[in-house]
């Protein structure tokens, strides 16, 4: 398997070497040449798999620079009941006929970034080690992103982590996970911002090539393809979970901001995975679903970026998106680049042709959004009727999810974190304190490590330069 630029690079690359690239070189993102079918005999195999085993099987028809008895391994040693807490790895709550959360946070940072994080951590470790060589990573998050990467990679040998957040915007939880690590190859720094200018400033980083490859700069965003890859996984192992046969189709709910997440889930219905709908549900940061319903996508600044209480989805650049849309219009890379590049830059938005539009529904794509109101709303009667204590951006999730029942087929909706992390919403919503790990009980009172900094692409070099 070879991999392409979405901005009409069709110079093609190994799996290993945009592993450790992040964007390509002409600013776009890496995608496969093309997405392996999976036929009904793969499918049946696949339900008697563990987690581990099925992670193995999907990441192979990808990744064909890994010895198979290599990447087996890695895939067994990161997809363990240890470090996940269930056997199942990423089981299912059944919330009322026809809908279903998958549960996806019960890793090391209470968040679904670990089924990534954890995986792309190995893998690194393996290709640097393999090599002989360091890898300096720059990435950004609006909340769960950068505990999830700095936790997969603390303690590493050969990569340090310089995480970009924006200051006093994320949950005090989310905050004191990052910035309480004493790891010598973790650095926070806190941007004077939105999220949105963190992502920039990676971005600006990864197409000055220059500096890129003295510094060996790579990404843990899931402009990553390795980190988007892993997420397909749970695509499967939710649609075996919620099935007794293949010819069944479920549909997934799928809280987003930055696009990776629901994105993972278009790879996996393109391989062949028995999906109906893929609904992406947004919060008072519509852009998204701004796009689905018109057609239309424009960037909003800063000052139009509303703080909210589901934080993670606080995000009005999708990055992710230019994959999926690079599907969507046939593959024409400069058609993608016209869009992404040149007319995001001249006016901050794009709009698609009616007959682009209308393409949308054959990649089974819907959307909602939800407001803080209807957090409360949907965290405290999930809570009454089933007794399941859900986070602001899963129930985001939930209240788009029942606006897109169907009957005959179940909606499962990918649970974002444990409520733990945004234990405000919740108090506010159910006048409880949400349950924590007993190894988190202190962790807002412990030592923080974080570097206050303007929005500034140069600061934000120098400041790798000063720390490698």
């Amino acid at each position: 398997m070879k991999y392409i630029s979405t901005r009409g690079d069709k110079t093609e690359r190994s799996f290993c070497d945009i592993l450790l690239e992040g964007l390509a070189p002409d600013g776009g993102l890496y995608l496969p040449t093309h997405y392996p079918q999976i036929d009904d005999a793969t499918l049946t195999k696949w339900r008697k798999l563990s987690y581990a085993e099925l992670a193995f099987e999907i990441l192979s028809l990808y990744i064909s620079d890994i010895p198979a008895a290599d990447l087996r391994a890695i895939t067994a040693k990161v997809y363990t009941e240890e470090v996940f807490g269930t056997k199942a790895i990423t089981p299912l709550k059944p919330l009322e006929p026809g809908l279903v959360l998958e549960a996806l946070s019960n890793g090391p940072t209470l968040a679904f970034k670990d089924m990534a994080m954890q995986l792309l951590g190995a893998l690194f470790e393996y290709e640097l080690g393999r090599r002989g060589e360091q890898l300096n990573i720059l990435g950004a998050t609006s909340g769960d992103t950068g505990s999830a990467a700095e936790y997969a990679m603390r303690g590493k040998r050969g990569v340090n982590v310089f995480m970009l957040s924006p200051n006093g915007r994320m949950s005090a939880f989310q905050q004191a996970q990052m910035f309480s690590l004493p790891d010598a190859n973790i650095h926070n720094i806190a941007i004077e911002g939105v999220f949105d200018d963190c992502q920039d400033i990676v971005k600006a980083v990864s197409n000055d090539l220059d500096f890129k490859r003295k510094y060996r700069i790579g990404t843990v965003n899931s402009i990553n393809w390795a980190r988007l890859l892993a997420q397909v996984v749970y695509y499967f192992a939710g649609y075996i979970q919620a099935t007794k046969s293949n010819e069944e189709k479920v549909s997934f709910t799928v809280p987003s901001g930055n696009f990776g997440n629901v994105c993972a889930g278009h790879v996996a219905r393109s391989m062949g995975l028995p999906i109906k709908q893929l609904v992406v549900a947004t919060n008072e940061n519509d852009v998204l679903d701004e796009f689905f319903r018109t057609g239309s996508y424009r960037v909003r600044g800063s000052a139009e970026t509303h703080e909210t209480s589901s934080p993670s989805m606080d995000i009005s650049k999708a990055s992710n998106f230019e994959r999926f849309v690079f599907d969507l219009l046939g593959r024409d890379g400069a058609r993608t680049k016209a869009c992404f590049k040149d007319a995001l830059n001249a006016s901050g938005a794009f709009s698609i042709t009616a007959d682009e539009f209308a393409r949308i529904a054959g990649f089974g794509f819907a959307s909602g959004s939800s407001r803080h109101a209807d957090r409360l709303a949907t965290i405290r009667a999930t809570y009454e009727k089933t007794g399941v204590m859900v986070d602001t951006h899963t129930a985001d999730g939930l209240k788009v999810a029942r606006e897109h029942l169907q009957p005959g087929t179940t909606m499962i909706v990918l649970e974002t974190a444990l409520p733990a992390k945004f234990a405000e919403t919740i108090r506010e919503a159910l006048g409880v304190e949400p349950p924590r790990p007993a190894a988190l009980a202190d962790l807002e009172s412990r030592p923080r490590r974080v570097t206050v900094m303007a929005s500034d692409v140069d600061a934000v070099k120098r400041y790798v330069v000063e720390h490698v």
